[in-house]
């Protein structure tokens, strides 16, 4: 490949971009005109304009991008994550327009992108799955049956959900009937598939993943771990590499998982099985993601690999150089997301201008973003505006590195989550690893967020004050009778 399109953009966009670059490829880039003057944009060699802001309108028509990679004679696209990055029709699209796709193939795509078809496809690999029924449902009778064999609590799912979307718990035998319903018509509304699920819902959970990568030429390996565990609305917010609460054991055997699951669809590129680990630390397939993950920084940082570079690597058709023995776990890895969000107001976006923006630099400290000092963010898009992460030797350093990196953050015109991402740090339960995917549920509210804010401001009240009253005495000057010039004048 001599020319690679990023069909993405912001944070995602610029940081494929500059491992393309260090290749020696040159990149075109994408863009709305919200987007018009975006990093990404001035980064790339060149850049095409896809329409008006509303993704709709831009990053999701696939025709505009094809023509784009046409028309600047791209050989190669990178879809980065969302958009059109899980979309099969789009991957089979580039292939036909004699484009290389960097991902998986699409029928990979197609069947990990259904969670129906992904149970499916795994089935016969000998992989763990939660209990429940692994067909599409829409008769209430049945759905009782079901739940009555399995037992309450249950979880409703959507067959083609994601984030959190068309899900349901269920607890109460009554409450079925409605929370069924509900999902359904969610799935129809997220995702235009009505198809829903039943499966025992695991009360305390970890959420795990395992990062896969695998070659044209046979080899797959996996990379370790994520602990993803820390989320909100079901959406991840804080990430870490390796997971404190798993053994060599359950790590080996949940890497040996994940290759299965990877061999099951015949997928090549960088995917991610994710799995859920319940409390006695058996773990249980969830779904695969068949995209580079947001917070894929973590695993490049404990493993010293460019998973971007690897993507593009497999892509031209070369075999990993490398073999699961090769791989081991350095130090430890941890990512905030930064959203443009008030964590004080139920995480609601916050739209304005970054009137200030200045990121933490230093040892161990990352900074992936799309934005710049003056820019706005828009409202069209998702509102993450970049992810912190820190790099130690151990947890404990990863974590209070994080702090600090947090605490040297400097954002003004927006609210954002940095605040929310420091809590997270400082929590106990956090720091011990005693926690699951009820972090923010059990421990979190914006009143003990706004606690904490009080009693910070009356720390460095205090010691102000004491300062103040330190510089007070050594500065005081005592007079002595004899150097009154008004006494003493002649």
């Amino acid at each position: 490949m001599q020319k690679i399109l990023v069909a993405n953009r912001g944070e995602i966009a610029l940081r494929v971009m500059k491992t393309i670059r260090k290749m020696g490829i040159k990149t075109v880039a994408v863009y709305s005109d919200a987007d018009r003057n975006a990093p990404h944009v001035k980064f790339a060699d060149e850049a095409v304009l896809l329409g008006k802001a509303p993704s709709s309108e831009s990053y999701l028509v696939m025709e505009k991008v094809i023509a784009a990679a046409k028309r600047t004679g791209a050989d190669g696209i990178h879809p980065g994550y969302g958009f059109l990055s899980e979309n099969a029709v789009f991957a089979k699209l580039v292939e036909e327009n004699g484009i290389t796709f960097i991902g998986p193939r699409p029928h990979a795509i197609e069947i990990m992108g259904n969670k129906l078809a992904a149970k499916e496809a795994v089935k016969s690999y000998d992989i763990p799955m939660v209990p429940g029924i692994e067909e599409a449902i829409t008769d209430k009778d049945l759905a009782k049956k079901v739940a009555k064999e399995i037992g309450f609590p249950i979880l409703i799912k959507a067959a083609a959900g994601g984030g959190g979307k068309g899900m349901r718990v269920v607890h109460y035998l009554k409450e079925l009937p409605e929370q069924m319903d509900r999902a359904i018509s969610e799935a129809v509304s997220a995702f235009g598939d009505g198809a829903v699920f039943i499966e025992k819902y695991v009360g305390s959970p970890r959420h795990i993943e395992i990062q896969v990568l695998a070659d044209t030429h046979g080899n797959v390996v996996h990379l370790f771990e994520r602990e993803c565990s820390v989320q909100r609305r079901h959406q991840k917010v804080v990430e870490e590499a390796p997971s404190c609460v798993l053994t060599p054991e359950i790590r080996t055997a949940m890497g040996a998982a994940a290759v299965r699951v990877a061999k099951a669809c015949d997928y090549v590129g960088a995917g991610t099985v994710e799995f859920l680990l319940d409390e006695n630390k058996k773990f249980y397939f969830l779904e695969m993601n068949t995209r580079l993950q947001v917070e894929h920084p973590v695993t490049e940082l404990i493993t010293g690999l460019d998973l971007v570079e690897q993507q593009i690597k497999i892509a031209r058709g070369e075999a990993l150089a490398f073999k699961q023995s090769d791989l081991t776990i350095k130090g430890h890895a941890l990512e905030v997301r930064v959203y443009a969000e008030d964590p004080l107001e139920n995480f609601m976006p916050s739209i304005g201008t970054l009137s200030t923006y200045k990121t933490p630099t230093g040892d161990g400290i990352r900074v992936d973003d799309g934005f710049e000092e003056g820019m706005t963010v828009p409202m069209y898009y998702d509102p993450m505006i970049s992810k912190l992460i820190t790099y130690g030797k151990t947890r404990e350093e990863a974590i209070q590195l994080m702090v600090q990196a947090i605490d040297s953050y400097r954002v003004e015109g927006v609210a954002t989550t940095l605040s929310f991402g420091k809590f997270v740090c400082e929590h106990d339960a956090f720091k011990s690893g005693d926690f699951d995917t009820h972090f923010v549920q059990h421990h979190y509210s914006p009143e003990a967020l706004k606690a904490k804010y009080d009693d910070e401001k009356k720390i460095a009240a205090m010691v102000g004050l004491q300062l103040y009253l330190e510089q007070k005495v050594k500065l005081k000057v005592h007079r002595a009778a004899s150097q009154d010039w008004k006494q003493n004048r002649s």
